[in-house]
């Protein structure tokens, strides 16, 4: 006879300190982006991750402390080399692209799903945001290093602000219209907004 205690059943027992966490926020993940926030409930997660709402409380307090865990593991399982075209443009323009594939998915859901998360807990996107991006080296940094150390970019010129306008206006985008950026507007945001900002004249 298997023996079934407080923790679940029998695959359960099998699963224990990282790997059973990395299970739950999996789980947690792929409700949240399925049903977004009003309709995630820690017992649907339980339930995919095949174990107890106990489990679940034991480690986190409730679901929005669930959802932040469960989007900074999301985002560390997502890391790409960062691009070396060359050239400040062509790189910041991969980099635009390859969010188009990485995250406009997450970006669309967390606008249309997260509203009763704000409601809930007083925070917004850009704490989850955050949340996703925590624990990465920035591309975007990796990149305008390179631009520096070839003449192309004058540093006194890179304040935080002016380095986040790329993705800035990227997001803008994605908020306005829902739908991964075009390339035209990605070349546009870079050619035309960007790289005068930056560039060495």
């Amino acid at each position: 006879m298997t023996l079934i205690d407080d923790s679940g059943d029998a695959t359960q027992r099998r699963r224990r300190g990282a790997a059973l966490e990395a299970a739950l926020l999996d789980a947690a993940w792929e409700e949240l982006m399925e049903k977004g926030y009003d309709r995630f409930t820690i017992e649907s997660v339980a339930e995919r991750a095949r174990t107890s709402r106990a489990v679940v409380y034991r480690r986190w307090a409730g679901k929005a402390e669930l959802i932040h865990a469960a989007a900074t593991r999301a985002g560390s399982q997502r890391r790409e080399p960062v691009p070396d075209t060359g050239t400040l443009r062509d790189d910041v323009i991969e980099l635009l692209r390859r969010a188009n594939t990485t995250r406009a998915q997450v970006g669309v859901q967390m606008i249309l799903q997260l509203g009763g998360y704000h409601a809930e807990t007083g925070s917004g996107i850009a704490e989850l945001r955050s949340a996703f991006l925590s624990g990465r080296s920035s591309a975007m940094q990796h990149v305008l290093d390179r631009a520096v150390g070839r003449g192309e970019v004058d540093p006194a010129k890179l304040t935080p602000r002016v380095t986040a306008v790329p993705f800035d206006l990227y997001r803008q985008e994605l908020l306005m219209t829902l739908e991964a950026v075009p390339d035209d507007v990605i070349e546009s945001i870079v050619d035309e907004v960007f790289l005068p900002l930056v560039t060495v004249r």
